[in-house]
């Protein structure tokens, strides 16, 4: 789940690497809303073994050889027609320890253009592997453009969108919508790791990379090496009414008060705030975002613990324009982050109230307001429960029309050596989702990074170092 690595456009915001990904061609042109495909299409046998073509070097990158990977839009064969993803690759193809597969998040972040940016990260480590990055189906330079749901949304999970340009993404994506699972990801990685010419590889996600990574191991066991999974979501496609989240938001304030000998106490204070002024939904997406940025909320430029104690104390201002300014319509362009290719995936991805993405429409609105009012207030305090059902999670999938669902790999336990990632702080992916990975899976590592945020790699230095460590053995 979760947002990027950019976060939403305005004045107050800034760019940051979080995590994201699915990238593919264009969602083609608009139709009436069609049924979900059947899960239980026969697949199409390839005619061909997969091959990276157009070798060239990367922009900007002359050391870095940029290729694409022709996979075939709808492996069922109900839907002609084939998708082109760019891939790039940095390294030896004998490198001492492998090929490293490094997945970004979203879903709806391209990964080519964040190789420079892994590499900076994990520079030990990439000395012995091979850095492969992709965009994966649905994003980059071929992403899924539906123009009303970008502007409301862009990368932000939290901010939700119109039902009318939800609906609007997907007519206008037509049966495509089908196609855009994580499963038909997984498909076109084991494409790629043919078309590299290698038996096994190793996988490190972040965010969403973490889900794509994890079902990629759990359908292939026998071609993973090691995993890494930073900033994990639950595997199981739960957690999208963001309990654990909304609860965790409390120690995260408090925490940064103790640093800061702030003298008061932000949890009480934001509860004051959202039970007057009905802005849950505002305040929350804003300590999301802020959490990625400025993990320990000490970044005097948004002041987000006096904004919210001045408000509680009845001056709105500062607040009120921080929550404005983080959930103002975007500018992020698709090829950034697809906010289309997010909401397909992650409707087809998730386990709903209402079930799953093959539940009509009618009936949903009910089951998930039965669903909010059996999550007991305790959990989600400071926020009230009604947040977490009125929060763009939710609320993006809630009008999306039936589709056909996410096949999730058949097994349920990863076998191969795996580190998880968490950043203490990180209300993106929060600590209590990698805790309930790690003890379900027995060669699993956790490491919690106190300080830290989302996408540790990526933003702490301690999360880097670990995870170097790590592929290093």
């Amino acid at each position: 789940m979760t947002s990027t690595i950019l976060t939403r456009a305005g004045t107050t915001l800034a760019a940051v690497l979080t995590a994201v990904a699915c990238a593919g061609s264009a969602p083609g042109a608009a139709g009436a809303p069609q049924a979900a495909a059947p899960a239980t299409a026969t697949a199409v046998p390839s005619t061909s073994a997969p091959a990276l073509t157009g070798h060239r070097p990367c922009p900007g990158q002359p050391d870095v050889t940029c290729a694409d990977l022709t996979v075939p839009l709808d492996r069922s064969g109900a839907v002609p027609g084939t998708l082109k993803l760019r891939t790039a690759v940095f390294g030896a193809a004998r490198a001492p320890r492998g090929t490293l597969l490094f997945l970004t998040g979203g879903p709806g972040q391209p990964g080519v253009p964040y190789v420079e940016r892994i590499r900076s990260r994990l520079p030990e480590a990439l000395a012995r592997y091979r850095l492969v990055m992709i965009d994966q189906r649905g994003t980059g330079g071929a992403a899924v453009d539906c123009p009303a749901l970008q502007k409301e949304v862009g990368s932000s999970d939290t901010v939700a969108p119109s039902p009318a340009a939800v609906t609007a993404c997907a007519e206008s994506l037509g049966p495509r919508r089908n196609l855009y699972t994580t499963a038909d990801t997984v498909a076109d990685l084991e494409d790629l790791r043919r078309a590299l010419g290698v038996r096994t590889w190793t996988l490190d996600g972040v965010s969403y990379g973490t889900f794509t990574a994890a079902q990629y191991a759990l359908a292939h066991p026998e071609r993973v090496r090691r995993l890494v999974l930073d900033s994990v979501v639950p595997l199981d496609g739960a957690g999208v009414l963001y309990e654990d989240a909304l609860g965790h938001s409390g120690q995260v304030l408090r925490t940064a008060c103790r640093e800061q000998n702030c003298g008061f106490d932000p949890a009480r204070d934001l509860a004051t705030v959202v039970r007057r002024d009905g802005n849950g939904v505002g305040v929350f997406n804003l300590l999301v975002i802020a959490s990625i940025i400025d993990p320990k909320l000490q970044d005097p430029r948004y002041g987000i613990l006096d904004a919210l104690h001045a408000s509680a104390g009845g001056d709105r201002t500062r607040l009120d324009r921080l929550v404005a300014g983080f959930s103002a319509p975007s500018d992020e362009p698709p090829a950034e982050f697809s906010s289309g290719l997010h909401a397909a995936t992650l409707c087809a991805d998730s386990r709903w109230p209402w079930g799953d993405a093959s539940a009509p429409v009618e009936g949903r609105r009910q089951a998930l307001e039965r669903a909010v009012r059996r999550i007991s207030p305790a959990q989600v305090w400071p926020f009230q429960r009604e947040t977490a059902g009125a929060q763009g999670i939710p609320r993006t999938c809630l009008p999306w029309p039936a589709s056909r669902p996410n096949r999730p790999a058949r097994a349920h336990t990863l076998t191969m050596p795996v580190l998880i990632l968490a950043g203490d702080r990180d209300l993106s992916t929060p600590v209590r989702w990698a805790r309930d990975v790690a003890a379900a899976h027995p060669k699993a590592e956790l490491v919690v990074l106190q300080g830290a945020g989302h996408s540790t790699q990526s933003r702490s230095d301690e999360g880097a170092r670990a995870a170097q460590e790590f592929l290093m053995r």
